[in-house]
């Protein structure tokens, strides 16, 4: 069984770590913590002339015509580097229900300009309830031809603060609908949450706003499901990236730091909890490029590998950021350290779509247990 990269893909990996060890410091991190927007607009412009936001579009869309495996391992870079801003939600909250639902019109007008960086969206899907089966869906939509009147709250939508267009999942008399929505128009307020990762997720209140239909009225949610696997997955690569630098940080911290009259990394405890960080970081690789390759090759069996890669991913990191911070000790829980960067973010992209249990429920279900 061959589990390494291809050629095209082992270019991509490095190019994309040189490309954000230059123009991704770990200083650039700390300031889009305390950045209204949350992002650099010049690094998201040097990124769009890598074609980074256009990996998934058509060559056709002006994108670059890549598959999701390949957007995996760029993501896994992602998660090393800690890039902010509003990437994974415009292209997998914007790009990917335009191909999965999109008009050919809708497909011409949008994916170009999200390929070039020039428009930002985000997927406003999740409501109060906490809930991301299609009964949390509540917001109220009524659909008059193309258009789409929208009322009710969703919740934790990411980079909504910086957003042109929300893909907006509501429910008309037919199920749900999807409907793209302008950001800038009086029936949308946008607040910011306060997060434990200073990630900009909001609160959308939407009072009559008005869309265009994406897909056919109550289509949604039978729409939503790949963006959804999709959105998994990637969440599950920005953490094996996560993970790994959580990872090689801590081992180095444990080679250098004396305390007794020798390296902390010669005392069996510590040893043990670098041992089982790297089995934690290279099994949660292992299965989520398997549930990638799932999705690339629309296996049968592609909803149970990305539920179980959710499921373990968001577990087995937790436990490698929890280890790295008791490897640093209490130094590892201040904001002058590098690790607790990690540890933050990590929680996020855990709860993301689905924590541990949501997606263990998921594969009991799918078990027929």
């Amino acid at each position: 069984m061959d589990l390494g990269f291809t050629e095209q893909q082992e270019l991509l990996k490095n190019a994309a770590r040189d490309f954000l060890e230059n123009e991704c410091p770990e200083q650039l991190v700390r300031d889009m913590e305390e950045d209204e927007r949350g992002y650099s607009p010049e690094l998201w412009s040097k990124m769009a002339e890598q074609g980074w936001q256009g990996l998934l579009i058509p060559e056709e869309y002006g994108g670059v015509g890549f598959d999701f495996l390949d957007f995996c391992v760029l993501l896994e870079e992602f998660g090393r580097a800690l890039v902010p801003g509003p990437f994974m939600s415009s292209v997998l909250g914007g790009a990917v229900p335009l191909l999965v639902a999109g008009s050919e019109e809708q497909k011409s007008e949008f994916l170009p300009s999200i390929a070039s960086g020039d428009l930002i969206f985000t997927l406003a899907q999740t409501e109060p309830s906490a809930r991301f089966d299609e009964q949390g869906i509540e917001a109220e939509a009524t659909v008059d031809g193309n258009e789409v009147t929208i009322s009710g709250t969703k919740l934790f939508v990411p980079d909504a603060n910086v957003a042109d267009y929300m893909v907006v999942a509501a429910r008309s008399g037919n199920g749900v609908t999807l409907a793209i929505v302008a950001t800038d128009q009086p029936g949308v307020t946008v607040n910011q949450l306060l997060t434990i990762a200073r990630d900009k997720q909001c609160e959308v209140i939407l009072d009559g706003a008005k869309g265009q239909l994406l897909g056919a009225d109550g289509g949604g949610w039978e729409a939503l499901q790949p963006v959804m696997q999709r959105y998994a997955v990637a969440e599950c690569a920005y953490l094996v990236g996560l993970a790994q630098m959580d990872f090689e940080i801590s081992v180095d911290y444990a080679k250098e730091r004396v305390q007794f009259g020798r390296p902390i990394g010669s005392f069996q405890a510590i040893q043990h909890k670098c041992a089982d960080m790297v089995t934690d970081v290279d099994g949660s690789r292992f299965i989520m490029y398997k549930a990638a390759w799932s999705i690339n090759t629309d296996q049968e069996d592609t909803q149970m590998a990305v539920n179980m890669a959710k499921a373990w991913t968001s577990e087995a990191t937790r436990r490698v950021v929890a280890h790295g911070q008791q490897i640093h000790g209490g130094i590892g829980f201040t904001k002058d350290y590098k690790i607790q960067l990690y540890y933050r973010r990590q929680k996020r992209a855990e709860l993301a779509w689905g924590d541990t249990d949501h997606h263990r429920e998921l594969v009991a279900d799918q078990l027929g247990i």
